[in-house]
């Protein structure tokens, strides 16, 4: 035996498993590396598919078997993880060696949803969305696109703030044999963009996703509205590319990246990947802003707050350690090189950042989004009840189903899962 191979049976090491994600990759290199030097330990970096990742970790219970100390987990899953028993509480930590700045660094929303019913905290936020919409500036400021659109439409071409608005600017940027579709969107029925854009559309025509008594409440007119339009930006309007039907938030983002489309709603992380000059063809070319309403008098401008937490696995042979690599990748410096890696940071100081703004300009209106964000329902059955709702949207979308019997079906299902949690 060599000695390279004594050291690296030597070496300690910790396991982290995350969803694959080219930002995630970066900033976890940036980290490991970073931890590796303060402490000695090597963190070894696993990235899954967004579903297999839930399927193993989850749904298996992979989290317990030991094979993984650390694991990003969306904030979706976490009501079931922690019942589950699948993370290990942080409080103890916390109390005796908290994060630089906790919990004040962070703002409330980035807070909340790793608390679980017991009162306990099972993580830190890692990465933040929020969705945002994000659209080509050049092609809202051009002198002949704004004299054509006013021609065509009767109205100043702007950022659209309605969603009929939005319908009317993407049909104009519409020009597929240039290349060119109006807006692209996350289609793919994995579960995360299809559902999200669904409750970003009920949300903001005043819908709800269940009563206050817990039963499905989203069949009814706003969610017709909202799952029809979703379906007619592809089918009646079709000013999405069809291949959207294929692509998850990440293909969508890269689309938009390469210049395919002239708006979008998505994770602002996106923004970033967009503004990169060796990841985009349109760097410098980007804005965000608030994610248009619905037209009617329930209209409102919304987003979705979800994020992913860094925790620590159940099974975990190395708590201590795996708290320390949380701690050190929570500072102030390691958030922030969170976004500037393509991901988003979740520190205030990191949002606030005048380094971080001037590269992603987008950090300017992250607050504001926030103050105007709803979450699914923080309970064990979202994810069954997310399954379902995943399937709805993917029928709607490939015509498969008409909308309302695809509704109607999908709020019973959710009904019968959400009775067993009643009984």
């Amino acid at each position: 035996m060599n000695s390279s191979d004594t050291n690296n049976r030597n070496v300690r090491k910790l396991r982290l498993i995350s969803r694959e994600f080219a930002g995630f990759e970066a900033s976890f290199g940036v980290q490991a590396e970073h931890f590796e030097k303060l402490s000695g330990w090597r963190v070894e970096r696993e990235f899954e598919e967004i579903h297999k990742l839930y399927d193993r970790m989850v749904t298996s219970r992979e989290a317990l078997s030991g094979a993984h100390d650390l694991f990003l987990c969306v904030t979706d899953w976490l009501p079931e993880a922690i019942r589950e028993g699948l993370l290990l509480p942080l409080d103890r930590f916390l109390q005796e060696d908290p994060p630089e700045g906790w919990p004040d660094a962070w703002a409330p929303s980035m807070r909340g949803l790793q608390t679980g019913e017991d009162g306990r905290i099972y993580g830190i936020a890692y990465h933040d969305g929020p969705e945002m919409f994000i659209y080509r500036s050049d092609l809202f400021t051009d002198g002949e696109e704004r004299l054509a659109f006013a021609r065509e439409y009767g109205y100043p071409l702007d950022v659209p703030a309605t969603w009929k608005q939005f319908v009317d600017v993407a049909k104009f940027f519409t020009r597929p044999e240039q290349g060119m579709y109006g807006a692209v969107t996350a289609s793919f029925p994995d579960g995360h963009n299809n559902v999200y854009d669904f409750l970003i559309h009920l949300w903001s025509r005043g819908g709800h996703l269940l009563t206050p008594d817990g039963k499905a409440a989203f069949q009814h007119e706003a969610g017709r509205e909202a799952l029809q339009f979703l379906v007619d930006l592809i089918h009646k309007h079709r000013v999405v590319p069809p291949e959207a039907l294929e692509m998850d938030s990440v293909r969508s983002g890269d689309y938009f990246a390469q210049g395919g489309a002239a708006m979008m709603w998505n994770w602002a992380g996106f923004a970033a990947v967009a503004d990169m000059p060796h990841m985009s063809k349109i760097t410098g070319k980007v804005r965000t802003g608030l994610i248009p309403k619905g037209d009617g008098p329930q209209g409102r401008h919304m987003s979705l707050n979800i994020y992913w937490i860094l925790g620590i696995a159940a099974g975990s042979r190395n708590p201590e350690a795996a708290y320390r690599f949380i701690k050190e990748t929570a500072s102030a410096e390691m958030d922030k090189a969170t976004s500037l890696c393509g991901g988003n940071g979740t520190r205030l100081s990191t949002w606030r950042d005048e380094e971080v703004r001037r590269q992603f300009p987008y950090y300017e209106h992250i607050e504001r989004v926030h103050q105007q964000v709803n979450s699914p329902p923080p309970i064990p059955e979202y994810p069954a009840m997310n399954e379902v709702l995943s399937h709805m949207v993917n029928d709607a979308l490939r015509l498969k189903k008409d909308v309302a019997s695809a509704l109607d079906q999908a709020a019973k299902q959710i009904d019968d899962i959400l009775a067993h949690r009643r009984a």
